[in-house]
């Protein structure tokens, strides 16, 4: 799930759960109260829509003492003014929150509380006939008094007028309404705290484990430990994140066992031209030594001697081209000169100067061209004669029979041309073959000088071969020979349709 979508969702839950929940909570609350209320006070009919209304609750407390107050008006006004009957039924009263205030005339002659309660009320009581249908319902009196007055007016036997006023205090809240009100606010709060919790605790295993991990992989790479897998838990944008990092640390290992192996390689390199440079520049010093000492005391051993030392200083100066060529081909700092050659004509040039190399060396050179005329392939010709030079010439350095034989083939195999280079040599060990392409690799352990070169020759070809698209390999068997195989793509157009 993207970081987005979980946001949007927690979004909606912060929204739309404390609503659902305190819904529920309300009517869940409102129905216990509504049920404590009329169990309490004796009402019954009370709903939702009135509990919400307080005045129309404290209406309703006194709704039944309303009606007896009028059935006593009505069998004996002359009960309003027995102190004992009045008293009994203000007890009635306080029950609902409420007491009792008879008026005979313009007196007072009975009041249900204390007198510090009623100064602001006594004021504002509604005259004889006054109240009219609103009696039932009652008349709320504002400002300090606060009150909600239900009044009932009878004449005495002498003909004077009077009031009984049943007078709920509102400026409090009965205590069920105001136990509703702390309940839903403790509700409200707990619902808010819980819904909270729960959506940190989802983010915080979606966000902050991910960033964790991350953490501490970037910690580990800060180290320079990279020997660790980093495993995305998710694909959002942070399970992206976790990926890019973990590619990261896989191109950090990468390029740091790259590096050792560059050093050991270039540990390797010194060490090979320390050898294959001390071999000739002992024999030209062991030379020069014997003329300087007239030890070549005649022109044919003189003769000898500068033409070896002339041999040996070409082979350091081969060994040093070798491997400068390599040092460029490695850092892509050579200019390949790509052209359209035709096959037939570049493989028959390179088979005439092979023949007499070959020839020189009493080497039997044969050529076998297999390909139909016209085929072409793009390549830099310079490049491709080295790959077949360097060939035969590792083919001629282990040479071990008294007639070597060493065949060219060239062959058609559909899309490439495919160049046979085999010998009839000692041949290369099944455990030696795979590696044989490899920098600095040599087959001859023992390092025999005999043998000489760098161990980069095979390695050129391979390099040389790749730029061009193709590539290399080779089939071997021991005191039998070993045949090089490379191939090239054909060259063909892409007819033009007008």
């Amino acid at each position: 799930m993207k970081l987005k979508t979980r946001l949007i969702i927690a979004f909606l839950t912060v929204i739309l759960i404390p609503v659902l929940l305190t819904f529920l909570m309300v009517c869940g609350l409102s129905r216990y109260q509504i049920n404590s209320i009329e169990k309490t006070y004796e009402i019954t009919g009370t709903t939702v829509k009135s509990f919400a209304n307080s005045m129309q609750v404290l209406s309703r407390l006194t709704e039944k003492p309303y009606h007896e107050l009028e059935e006593m008006v009505q069998e004996d006004p002359e009960q309003l003014e027995d102190a004992t009957c009045l008293e009994k039924f203000n007890k009635k009263l306080e029950k609902k929150k409420a007491y009792l205030l008879v008026r005979k005339g313009t007196t007072i002659i009975y009041m249900g509380t204390d007198i510090d309660n009623v100064n602001h009320v006594i004021p504002q009581l509604p005259q004889y006939g006054e109240s009219g249908n609103t009696s039932e319902n009652g008349v709320y009196l504002g400002g300090e008094a606060q009150a909600l007055v239900k009044q009932v007016d009878y004449l005495y036997e002498d003909g004077e007028q009077g009031s009984a006023f049943i007078i709920t205090d509102v400026s409090n809240m009965i205590p069920e309404v105001q136990e509703f009100i702390v309940d839903l606010g403790m509700g409200i709060l707990i619902v808010l705290v819980l819904t909270a919790l729960l959506l940190i605790f989802w983010i915080y295993r979606a966000v902050m484990q991910p960033l964790g991990k991350m953490q501490n992989a970037a910690q580990n790479i800060k180290e320079g430990n990279l020997d660790f897998e980093l495993r995305p838990e998710s694909d959002d944008e942070l399970g992206r994140l976790c990926r890019d990092l973990e590619e990261m640390r896989r191109r950090l290992k990468d390029n740091a066992e790259e590096k050792v192996e560059s050093d050991k390689e270039s540990k390797e390199l010194i060490s090979n031209i320390s050898h294959d440079l001390k071999t000739p520049v002992t024999a030209i010093k062991g030379y020069a030594e014997g003329i300087m000492d007239g030890v070549a005391d005649t022109p044919e051993k003189m003769d000898k001697y500068i033409r070896t030392i002339y041999n040996k200083a070409n082979e350091m100066d081969l060994l040093i081209n070798e491997l400068t060529l390599y040092s460029k081909i490695d850092t892509n700092r050579i200019p390949y000169n790509f052209n359209t050659l035709s096959v037939n004509e570049y493989f028959n040039d390179c088979a005439e100067d092979l023949s007499l190399e070959m020839e020189s060396k009493n080497v039997e050179f044969g050529y076998f061209n297999y390909v139909s005329p016209g085929v072409q392939v793009i390549a830099d010709a310079e490049q491709i004669k080295r790959v077949i030079h360097n060939i035969v010439n590792n083919s001629l350095k282990y040479m071990d029979k008294s007639k070597g034989k060493i065949n060219l083939r060239v062959k058609d195999v559909g899309d490439f041309i495919q160049a046979e280079i085999e010998d009839n040599g000692k041949g290369i060990a099944a455990k030696d073959l795979p590696n044989i392409f490899d920098r600095f690799y040599r087959t001859d352990a023992s390092r025999n000088s005999s043998k000489g070169g760098s161990g980069i020759g095979l390695s050129i070809v391979k390099k040389i071969i790749e730029e061009h698209g193709g590539k290399i390999w080779a089939t071997s068997r021991e005191d039998t020979g070993t045949t090089m195989y490379f191939v090239l793509r054909k060259y063909q157009e892409v007819p033009i349709h007008e």
